[in-house]
């Protein structure tokens, strides 16, 4: 028992003892081959350089991933945010310059036809306008979802509401968004993952839970930025792992939260409702520009 619980705490090795062993094992090698050239005649002078070289190139190697690594988790983290904007960006220009510019062109060209048509006709034309009015406001929402471009100029607040307003227009839902405090000094990707967070809160429930009531509540604390979204619906049985159980909303939240250092809570049950909890914490250079900001209404 003694000898098996020695061995288990030595094997396996983590990444960083492994790298320091083959530093090791590559230093005695390389003293080992000038050993033995200094001390036999037949050692030609080529395999030892060639040993050398071999392992001065290992040495070296293990040297730049243990250097490359320290910075590694952050910045493919910040990384990935980056794309993930970067992509919705670009989707929601192609919907609103390109299959915008076709579909409002289509609908140009209904008209004209409309004028033309025999009257018998005009009925399915106009059906054909509207259905193209339609789905060019959709493509216009959809391209809005993609890339809130008032976040930037409105701020968080403002935006959600704006969102709230555009999304549960057609809806039974009754909406109310609490902002206590003015959240200037937010930074840029804190408020980018709130919008999203919330934007897919919302979603879901609209899809799934047919809730009758929806409060969005952001709060700025000493500790970073709080944002409830809770509603009055259906409720579901929060999974472990969401990815791994195909909630890949609740995955994506999680994911958002993580990348960013914060803290999330999801309180739900079937019949009960759904409440989200989400701490985003304040980095060191954004704590004092935040609490600088910090001003009541």
């Amino acid at each position: 028992m003694h000898v098996s619980t020695r061995y288990s705490r030595l094997w396996p090795l983590s990444t960083k003892n492994s790298r320091w062993l083959t530093a090791v094992l590559c230093i005695g090698s390389i003293a080992g081959n000038i050993a033995l050239y200094l001390t036999s005649s037949e050692f030609p002078v080529s395999l030892l350089l060639l040993n050398l070289a071999a392992l001065a190139s290992i040495l070296h190697s293990q040297l730049r991933t243990d250097h490359s690594i320290k910075f590694q988790p952050q910045e493919l983290a910040d990384r990935m945010l980056e794309v993930q904007e970067t992509e919705r960006h670009r989707l929601s220009r192609e919907l609103h310059d390109d299959i915008g510019q076709m579909l409002t062109a289509a609908k140009m060209q209904c008209e004209w036809l409309q004028r033309r048509l025999p009257e018998e006709l005009c009925t399915y034309s106009i059906q054909l306008t509207n259905t193209l009015d339609e789905t060019l406001e959709k493509v216009r929402d959809l391209s809005a979802i993609l890339n809130p471009r008032q976040l930037a100029s409105l701020g968080l607040e403002a935006s959600l509401r704006a969102h709230l307003l555009r999304t549960l227009a057609d809806s039974q839902v009754h909406w109310s968004l609490e902002c206590h405090q003015r959240l200037a000094g937010i930074p840029e990707e804190m408020s980018i993952a709130a919008f999203r967070i919330t934007q897919e809160a919302v979603t879901n429930m609209l899809r799934h839970a047919h809730a009758k009531n929806l409060l969005v509540r952001l709060q700025r604390l000493p500790e970073g930025l709080t944002l409830l979204v809770t509603d009055d619906g259906l409720g579901f049985d929060p999974a472990p792992n969401p990815g791994q159980q195909g909630q890949r909303g609740m995955a994506g939240m999680a994911e958002r939260v993580a990348l960013l250092g914060g803290t999330w809570s999801v309180h739900s049950e079937p019949g009960r409702g759904t409440q989200i909890n989400v701490l985003f914490p304040w980095a060191p250079r954004a704590h004092e520009r935040a609490h600088t900001n910090k001003k009541p209404t």
